[in-house]
């Protein structure tokens, strides 16, 4: 289990101490990283009964090309550069930011695949 939540020390070094304990609500969950292959899913249930849709690999994206101002479905080849993690770009990691070489060309993320289910992505000439 992953607990967020604020830093236990103040600015000055000085132990702050705690008004109540820990909630529920404010646990977290292991990152969901997005893989290149056939398309998996999962559904994992939110507070107050939402459904969270969580991408654990998919082998298509949604590319924006800006010349010719539309939207093409691309294959993914692999993952190019990614600037959220030193060794992502080696795994094939796919996050907001990464830049993929797809079908069509070279492409950058422009969503998050791990929380949102679908990867989008935008041509870079």
């Amino acid at each position: 289990m992953v607990w967020q939540g604020r830093s236990r020390r103040k600015y000055t070094g000085k132990l702050l101490r705690r008004a109540r304990k820990k909630r529920k609500y404010e646990m977290g969950r292991p990152q969901v990283e997005t893989l290149i292959g056939d398309r998996k899913i999962k559904k994992e249930r939110c507070r107050g009964g939402n459904i969270k849709i969580k991408l654990v690999s998919d082998k298509f994206v949604n590319v924006y090309v800006p010349s010719e101002n539309k939207v093409v479905k691309a294959e993914i080849m692999n993952v190019l550069e990614n600037r959220a993690h030193v060794h992502y770009a080696r795994k094939n990691v796919i996050t907001k930011g990464a830049i993929i070489q797809t079908s069509v060309g070279k492409a950058k993320v422009t969503n998050r695949p791990s929380q949102e289910g679908i990867i989008n992505a935008v041509l870079v000439e």
